[in-house]
Formats: C-alpha cells, structure tokens, sequence
C-alpha cells in the first residue's frame, strides 16, 4: 500500500513539474527568446565596439514539429512513389510513444483500438489485413498472425515511419493498401556521439491509476583504419495501470416470440459487466552495427526486440437472462388487454409487459467468471545486409531476417461461479436497456406463490445471492511463429529510353511456420476441488473488500476477486494434476513463399516511371487434431497457389512544385494462419469457436490512384487524390452461434459459443478520396503585418472519403445474397491539428475521428446480425518547452473527449441502438523531462 502511495505522488509530481515548469519558464524567459530570429531554429548576432574581438552570440530555439515536418516533406517529395512519412526531428524524437500512434496522424491513416490505445493501422479506411509491417524493409510477422499489431512496437526504435500507399513489386504481395515501414535508427544519423534519454510519469483519471515511462538511445560512430563504423543501443520501458469501465449485451430472436410484431423484436439473452484491473507494459531493446569500409560497401546487423505485456484481472458479472427461454410457450395470438402474470422467467414474453429495452426477468441465473491472465508478445528480429556497388553502375544487395513472433495467451486461473438451480435461490433483474451508452440492471429476490413469481426485496449486494464454484480452469497457450527470409537484388543503373534508370531484380524466399500448443487443467467437480486442497468454494474468503474502482452505475455492488487467491488455487492444481494438452486447439501451419521480381525506374527531366512485376508462388501446410467418427486422428492439409503482381506508378512535375502521380497495383491479402488451419480452436475466455479453412483462396485487389501534391515554399504541403480498388473472393470472418454439444467437456456448455470461420464471398470494390494540407503561418507573418510572435502557430489537416460494396453469397438456410461494406472500412476519417511552436515552446492539439465500420458479417439474423464499431473520435494534447539546449520538459493530455468505445449489432443497417459492448477508458496525463547530448 505503501508503495502504490508512493508511484502515485511520484506520477502526480512529474505531471504538475511540467505543468508549472512550462508556465514559470515560459513567463520568464519569452522577452529574452523575442530577440531570436522567428523563421530559424538558429540566429547569430554580431556584436563590435572599437578594437574588440569579434563575438558570435549563438541563441538556439528547438522547433521538433517543424523539423520533423521539414524531414518528412523531403522525403515525400523526393520519393518515385506515392508515400507519406513520420519523420524524427533534429534529435531523433518521434512524438508519440508508440508506433501506432505515430502512425495514426498521418494522411489517410485511422486507427483501432483496443482498451483505448491504439493497435491496428488501416490504410486509407481499408481492412486491417490489407497493411503490412516492415522493419527496414523486412516484412515482420506480428505474434497474432497477419493482422499487423502496431502498440507493441515503441517509437523510441524509429528514426522514421514510411507508408507507402504506392504498392510496388520490391513489396510483398499481401500488400494491397500499403506498408508500413519502420526505418531503424542509424549511428550515421549523427555527425558522433550522441545520446537521447525520456523520464515521465502521470495518471489516469479513472481509477486514479498511475503511468510510467522511460527510453534511452546511445550511439557513436568512428573512422578507422578499416572504413567507417558505427553503433546504436536503445531501450525503452512504458507502463500503463488501468481500470476499465463496460457493459456487453448479447441480442437474438427468440424461436417461442411468435406474437404480432416479432420480426423486429430482438431480446438481450445475457447482460453482463466485464471490471478490468489492468496493467500493460511495453519493453523494447535494439542494437545495429554498420560498417562502410569503403565508398562503396554498407554492412549492417541489427536486432530488435519488443515485448507487450497485458496483466489483466477481469471481474465478471453476467446475468443469464434466458436461461428459461424453454418454457414460454410459443403462440401467434396478440397479448391480452391487461399484462399476464409472470408464471414462467417471463423473458421475451411480452404479455407480461415487457419489452426488449424494458422489463423483469425472475430467478435469473448469475454466471460469475474471475479470471486473471498473463498475457505476452514478443518479436524478436535480426538482420544482417550487405548492399555493394559495382563499377559501371551495377550493385548488389544481400539481406537475411530470422523472426520469432511470440503470443503468449496463457490464463493464470479462471473461476466460474454460478447459481443453484432453485429458482426462488436466483435473483430476478429489472433491466432498462433504453439508453444505448448504459444497460441499467436492478436485483431483488425471487419469490413464487401459486406458480406467480414476483419481485421481492431489493437487493444491491450481488455477492449475496448463492453461487457456488463450477469450475477452475488454468490455461498455458503459446503461440510461436518462426519465419526466415532470405533476399537477392540485383541492379543497374543505365540509360535507358532518353531518361537514367534503375534496374532491379530480386528473389526472395520466407518461411513461416505457426505452431499453436495449448494445454489446460480443468476442474469441475468437488472431488477435484477437494484433491488439489482448495481453501473454498464459494466467493468472499476469495475476495477481497474494497470500493468499486470504476464509475459507470452499475446498479449492484460487489467485491473484487483476489489476485494472490487465484495465484494460490492456481499453484494448488498444478501440484495436484497434470497439463492436459487441448489437442482441439493445437496445430501447425507452415508458409512457404518463393518470389521473384522485376522492376524499373526510370526518371526524366519531367519526372519519372516506376514499373514491374512480382511472382509469388506459396505453398501452405497445416497439421493439427481432429475427430473422425468420434476417433482422434492427426489431419494435414496442403494446398498451393501462384500469382503475379503487376504495378506502374507514373510521376510527373507539373511545375516547380507540384507533382501528379499516377499509379495502377494489385495484391492479395491471404488468409491468417489459424484460419488455414484444419481444426477449430475453442477459446473459454471469449465464449468463442474458431474453425480453420485450409482451402480458402487470397483476396484479391486492382487499384488505380491519382493524386496531385504541391510543395508551398519554404515548407507546407497541400494534396488531393483519388483511388479505386477492384475486390474479389473477399475473405469474410463468418460468425453465428454454434449450436452443437459436440465440443462440450469438463462441465462446460460451449452449445451457445459463437463460431466463427473464415469464407470467400464475392467481388466488390473500393472507391476513395483523400485531401490533406500542412501549413505554418511563419512565411506570411510578417507579409500580413502580423506581430512575430504570430508566426508560430500551424495547422495539419487530412481528410479520407470511402465508399466501399462487396458480395457476399447466399448460404443455404441462413440469410440470402446481401451487399455489405467492406469489413474495417470507415467511410470518413479525420485527422486535424493546429499548433504553436516558438521560442522553445511547442504545443499541439490533435484530433482524430473516424466513423462506423463494420466488425463481423452475420450469416444468421439469430445474434440481431452484423456487429460495428460506432464512431471514434480521439482529442489529444501534448506541450514541450526548452529550458536550454538539449533539455526540455514535456507534458501530454490523451483522449481528452473520453469518448466509450461502442460496437452495435445491425440489421441491414436498420437500427444502430443495440450495444453489443460499451467500454471506458479514461482520460491520461503524464509529465517528465528529456535530455538530448
């Protein structure tokens, strides 16, 4: 107790440091600052009286958002291809923590989220899968498979963030809205020694929890006898404790609802609360070594590793609301006048008076699941490059990359609660779901007289009501990918139809293999309760007494389960019963992917033409368990395809500083390796069943772009453009509700589990537009007779515009033929932000937003059909000051709107009120001091 005190006065501390710090200094220094030059980041003034010596008067101000910007815009501009780029300023700063947010800010870019911070990247509003990682050019496989995780990866590695929205054949071929690149840091990047250190700390507001934060990089570089050599060591280290507000509906139509009216009549079957106590972390540690013996030879090795940790205790309460669907009595005559009395739950019977968003439920089933994980990913990845240049314009490049992707889905314990079977022993809930930011609940007991069951004395304490220990459950589940790269290019530089060109030819060759291996101990039976020696059975001795950490309304009390009594019943099963490996759940896909390519640049006086073609031939392997006539059997599955990629991106200079790019690509986002597998995966945590699908084809992409830039002098940038992609056999996570006992065991129904497996469905297309503007008002200050103080305020602006359609096909019995949205695709994203920097003082105010996009395609209207995620929008805030050269203090306000994230379950887009899941974050600050030597 002492010491969580002790974090958060520290915490605290550093954000009012920077907070008074910014306002003390900036007061005091702001007249001797006026005296610098506005436009530079660096004056000299000269002073001379008489026969003095001369003096030089240095006065420096660090501008980091005008340096970087000034970076990122040479880069653009100078590119044969259609990118955008995150660059570091003068010190190598990015300014946010992780790469994703980084990322996030940048022209066409939006976001996904998870537990309020960013993860996911999508390119220009598309899917998540249709964006690749790359670490200097290197494709990375994330720990989760293709769905490319950005939180993981700190900003502290980066010396500049790439996306190439222009897919060219040097690019993999599952590439289809572009490629993030991470470009490393260099010892190059500085003229010797250098060093870059963060320290910072702050709160989040909800629960009042603490953040902490850390990054150092070290480099140097020497000309020595054998050439020049450099290195570079970096760490960093952030913390984040959470409390998580939320409240998840499940919505279905009932088969007994057969009064007027039930077509449009979906029930809430189970209401529930999920309480997070969570800690994240992330850890990251790189090293690269280069060394140019000569003009004409770079080497360089480089290592990377990242870990993201997720701590998390879950309290949660779920009120089974249809656990006695059964006995209503299914009739297609209207109700009564007058309401009926309640003789069964009354669930979905709207002849009691209820109704989907208001009503009672008697005796309901209290399902309370505590469960503590230990979750963990890792990448590790190493490089070694050779790139050598020949006489007469010929080189060479060599590159080999071994990765290994680690995610960790172990549970350290889980325990089920639930209620007897006496109906009287039960709770009955008045629920209010009327209001889709909040699922209101209240509890009395149960009472029945003469076969009537009505409400009885309220009851706030849920822990009060009767539920028994079920079930112990111990999870170790790691999931590793290994994958090899290996890479030859070879180019040459020649003149070639009036213009200089760059001839490239490549062949490249992955191997990735996925092996999942799962094993459990499951208890369920009081013998087995009384074998591993467990303390208890029912939930107060294994809870502890505290006050609710949250602030949604609950509409009930209850205790938190207590992490070192879960940890106990955990070391207590362990040394009484053996792992017993989940072979449902464990498999091997291996990857193998044999590419080659063709490519040409050739520029001219007006501008340039990039071109070629890549072939990929890939060949899957999956191993894994399966039951055959109630018999487990190994199953194996193959399969092969090969695909060519063409691409032509045209550049021209339709004047001094305008550019028009032209460009035609083509991918093919392949299924993830769970979903190639051939067996399903059941995940108890989640109440999910994932089904693979050895045979399912890539989806396929043609696009076409153009886009039209101009470059303001001395720096702003301005740009519109359009795209269109043409879509076929789009992959389409297929979910509905299993239905089946066949995977039931230990006492665990998993009949009600939701399926999901990954199908084909038909052709679609994207179609977009994008339009962005970064501007500083610096160069017309003193033209518009402005004060020159006015000259540091800017603005950075981009907007994406998408209307997307895709096929998906009829499937006998479910629903028919439809046309959806593409899955992940935002049909508006926002980034805007305005700032000020002079003087040593920079601050910046972001926003971001992004509307609904579409989750999960129902192929049953049973679960009230496909599932969204509602609009976000994102406010954030971040300040520096310069207290001298190389020092500054730092502060940063996130999701100040505090906005819930909400997913909705829609019918054909009929009603967007039904809340599947509702979730609070809260709002952070932190705080602390950098230093750059």
């Amino acid at each position: 107790m002492i010491v969580t005190v002790a974090r958060r006065r520290l915490a605290l501390r550093f954000a009012s440091f920077a907070t008074v710090s910014l306002s003390a200094l900036l007061a005091a220094e702001a007249n001797a600052r006026q005296a610098a030059t506005p436009a530079t980041a660096e004056s000299v003034a000269e002073a001379q009286t008489g026969d003095a010596q001369v003096q030089d008067v240095v006065v420096r101000a660090s501008r980091p958002i005008a340096e970087s910007e000034a970076a990122a815009l040479r880069i653009q501009r100078n590119s044969d291809s259609l990118v955008t780029v995150a660059a570091a300023d003068a010190v190598g700063r990015l300014p946010d923590q992780n790469i994703a947010q980084a990322t996030g800010r940048l022209p066409g870019v939006s976001v996904e989220r998870d537990q309020g911070q960013a993860r996911y990247v999508n390119l220009r509003g598309a899917p998540k899968t249709w964006t690749t990682l790359s670490f200097d050019g290197i494709n990375v496989v994330s720990p989760e498979g293709r769905d490319s995780r950005f939180d993981s990866i700190p900003s502290a590695i980066a010396s500049q963030i790439i996306v190439s929205k222009a897919v060219t054949p040097d690019m993999p071929g599952e590439t289809i809205s572009g490629n993030v690149n991470v470009v490393t840091r260099s010892a190059f990047d500085y003229r010797g020694f250098h060093l870059g250190a963060k320290v910072g700390g702050g709160l989040v507001d909800l629960g009042n929890r603490e953040e902490f934060e850390g990054a150092l990089v070290v480099s140097n570089n020497y000309d020595t006898g054998v050439g020049r050599i450099g290195w570079v060591v970096s760490g960093s280290y952030y913390q984040r404790n959470m409390i998580t507000d939320n409240f998840e509906n499940d919505w279905e139509q009932v088969a007994q609802d057969r009064r007027p009216g039930f077509e449009d009549r979906y029930w809430v079957r189970e209401t529930e609360n999920k309480l997070y106590r969570l800690t994240r972390k992330n850890w990251s540690l790189s090293g690269r070594l280069d060394w140019q013996p000569s003009a004409d030879t770079d080497l360089s090795l480089r290592s990377i590793y990242t870990i993201f940790t997720d701590d998390e205790a879950r309290d949660n309460y779920i009120l089974d609301l249809d656990d006695r669907q059964g006995d209503l009595v299914a009739s297609t005559a209207p109700c009564p006048a007058a309401p009926t009395p309640p003789t069964t739950s009354a669930y979905a019977d709207v002849c009691t008076g209820n109704s989907p968003v208001l009503g009672t439920v008697y005796g309901v089933d209290i399902n309370q699941r505590s469960t503590l994980r230990a979750f963990r990913q890792s990448i590790f990845t190493n490089t070694a490059s050779l790139d050598q240049r020949f006489g007469d314009g010929w080189g060479l490049k060599l590159t080999g990359n071994y990765t290994r992707s680690i995610d960790d889905r172990s549970v350290t314990g889980e325990n089920r609660f639930d209620s007897p079977s006496t109906r009287t022993a039960r709770p009955t809930v008045a629920y209010d779901f009327r209001d889709s930011q909040l699922a209101r609940v209240r509890l009395f007991t149960s009472l029945q007289s003469g076969g009537v069951f009505s409400a009885a004395t309220p009851v706030t304490d849920i822990d009060s009501f009767t539920k028994p220990l079920t079930s112990f459950r111990t999870l170790d589940a790691v999931d590793t990918t290994e994958a090899y790269t290996g890479r030859a290019e070879l180019r040459r530089e020649i003149g070639l139809f009036g213009g200089e060109a760059t001839l490239r030819a490549g062949f490249q060759f992955d191997q990735r293999t996925k092996t999942a291996d799962e094993s459990e101990i499951l208890l369920s039976t009081a013998a087995q309760f009384a074998a591993a020696g467990f303390p208890a059975t029912t939930y107060r001795p294994l809870s502890i007494d505290g006050p609710f950490k949250g602030e949604i309304p609950l509409g009930y009390t209850f205790r938190y389960f207590s992490v070192d009594a879960m940890r106990d019943l955990q070391e207590r099963a362990e040394k009484a019963f053996p792992y017993t490996p989940v072979t449902g759940n464990n498999y091997a896909v291996r990857e193998r992917i044999y590419a080659g390519y063709l490519m040409g640049t050739v520029r001219y006086n007006w501008g340039s033409v990039v071109g070629g073609a890549r072939v990929e031939k890939v060949e899957n392997r999956g191993r894994a368990v399966g039951t055959v006539a109630g018999v487990v059997v190994p199953v194996e599955a193959e399969a092969s395809s090969t695909l060519v990629f063409p691409s032509l991106h045209v550049n021209a200079n339709v004047g001094a500083n305008a550019k028009l790019r032209v460009g035609f690509t083509s991918g093919a986002a392949r299924a993830d390796y769970d979903q190639l597998r051939p067996n399903v995966v059941v995940n108890d945590s989640n109440l999910s069943i994932n089904g693979g699908n050895p045979g399912v084809k890539p989806e396929r992409a043609y696009g076409v772009d153009a886009y039209l830039e101009y470059y303001a002098q001395p720096q702003g940038f301005f740009m519109i453009g359009a795209y269109y992609k043409r879509v076929e056999d789009v992959l389409f996570n297929s979910s509905r509700t299993f239905g089946s006992d066949a995977l039931n065991s230990g006492g665990v129904d998993r009949s009600g589990y939701t399926f999901s497996g990954i199908v084909n469905g038909g052709s679609g297309y994207l179609l977009g537009a994008e339009a962005a503007a970064q501007q500083q008002l610096e160069p017309y200050a003193a033209k518009l007779g402005l004060p020159a103080w006015a000259g540091g305020f800017g603005i950075s602006a981009n907007v994406t515009l998408n209307k997307s359609e895709v096929t998906k096909p009829a499937i006998p019995g479910t629903i028919g033929e439809r046309k959806l949205r593409l899955p992940g695709t935002s049909d508006v994203v926002v980034n805007a932000g305005g700032y000020y920097e002079k003087y040593g003082l920079s601050l910046r105010l972001q926003y971001q937003m992004r509307t609904d996009w579409l989750d999960t395609v129902a192929d049953t209207l049973v679960d009230a059909g496909d599932t969204y995620w509602a609009l976000d929008t994102e406010l954030d805030f971040s300040a520096r000051y310069e207290l001298r050269r190389g020092v500054e203090i730092y502060f940063d306000a996130a999701n100040l709107l505090n906005q819930p994230g909400r997913r909705y379950s829609d019918i054909f887009r009929r009603d967007r009120s039904r809340t599947i899941e509702w979730e609070r974050f809260g709002r952070r600050y932190t705080g602390g001091v950098r230093v750059t030597l």
